[in-house]
């Protein structure tokens, strides 16, 4: 097949999963071609059977804000003709997949589109008035849509009101390298006394709760020896270093910002921590289960549908910091859990979400939508 994939090129979960999936498509022999305004984060150095295409800005002075989605539709509809494009897989549905129909439109119907949603596309930003008609259009008028989760399919339906069939096609990790390695270095590097290592990993914004998480290490070091990771960046940064200082572990928490690699990290970790608000998949904690990190998480989204409750991990409600310290304390303290709870997460990780596995899925989904006969 010939594919098209528009994402954001950035750190986000939306745009990781689109382009380890365009990896593993071109791997497997398809044409893959990346359409975004920069360079994919995790394309970076990878040689393989795809190409990229740049959407191009143009600078007017009569408009004040940029226009990529009129320029994200048109460089769709030059690579689907000159690459003869089958089908045009949109991640996040704004604005790719209305740029995706403006170019199926142009193109009288020659491709098809895939929209993926992938989350705060549908639970927060769609949400916005401005927004919501456009949402709904761009699902509706989809070839075909997935969802990375049974939350997410439903939330999607109840909150735009549509029968669209939407396919539940979670995320995937590559086992085969999410694999816990032999990480004594970045042990001795951050614990240096044998301390036990919590991390947490995302964009930082407050959806993630970020702080929450600082809090219940907080109450984790009263108990147990303890350093906290915290990896990523974003909005949120500046008030958690702030609570940092005011509780005075600043010698004990250490920002790292955003990392491409993360299975030494995650290989040198004890918990993974992720206290969100919201959590359409939790793709940063099905990645540390994969190298046999318990995670602790909040009952919200489709984490309780990625981990287990007293299998993988635990899960507690929103915000509940003291439950969630004691579950971390409870592992922390019986060596024998820790290892049940590791190897289980490397069992659910390697049976559930492997990539070959999730890959041949969509593939399948393609396949389906090419044999359509004009229905939209």
């Amino acid at each position: 097949m010939r594919i098209g994939i528009a994402c954001y090129p950035t750190y986000g979960g939306s745009g990781v999963i689109a382009t380890e999936l365009g990896k593993s498509l071109a791997d497997k022999g398809h044409l893959v071609h990346f359409i975004s305004y920069a360079l994919p984060m995790r394309l970076d150095g990878y040689w393989g059977n795809f190409f990229f295409h740049e959407v191009e800005m143009a600078s007017y002075p009569l408009f004040e804000f940029p226009m990529y989605t009129p320029a994200l539709a048109s460089k769709i509809v030059e690579v689907a003709r000159f690459e003869k494009l089958d089908l045009v897989h949109a991640h996040y549905a704004i604005p790719h997949a209305i740029s995706a129909f403006l170019a199926r439109e142009i193109l009288n119907g020659q491709i098809k589109i895939i929209t993926t949603l992938h989350g705060t596309d549908i639970t927060l930003v769609g949400l916005e008035p401005s927004y919501l008609p456009v949402m709904k259009f761009s699902i509706e008028r989809s070839d075909g849509v997935t969802a990375v989760s049974r939350f997410l399919k439903e939330k999607t339906l109840t909150n735009y009101g549509i029968s669209k069939d939407i396919r539940v096609i979670p995320n995937f990790v590559d086992t085969a390298k999410y694999q816990r390695i032999p990480a004594e270095e970045v042990r001795d590097r951050f614990a240096p006394n044998g301390e036990k290592i919590l991390i947490h990993i995302s964009n930082f914004r407050p959806v993630k709760r970020v702080p929450d998480a600082i809090r219940v290490f907080h109450e984790v070091r009263k108990k147990v020896p303890a350093v906290l990771l915290l990896v990523g960046d974003g909005p949120d940064r500046s008030a958690c270093e702030l609570l940092v200082r005011e509780f005075e572990i600043q010698e004990s928490v250490k920002f790292l910002g955003k990392q491409q690699e993360l299975v030494p990290l995650l290989s040198a970790s004890d918990i993974m921590l992720m206290p969100s608000q919201s959590e359409s998949f939790g793709l940063s904690a099905l990645e540390a289960m994969s190298c046999e990190v318990p995670v602790i998480s909040s009952s919200v989204g489709g984490l309780p549908e990625l981990q287990v409750h007293g299998e993988t991990g635990y899960i507690a409600e929103i915000g509940d910091v003291t439950r969630m310290a004691r579950y971390v304390i409870d592992l922390l303290t019986n060596q024998a859990k820790h290892r049940q709870f590791g190897a289980a997460c490397r069992r659910r990780a390697v049976e559930n979400f492997d990539v070959h596995t999730i890959v041949n899925l969509y593939e399948s989904y393609y396949e389906e939508c090419l044999q359509q006969k004009g229905e939209r």
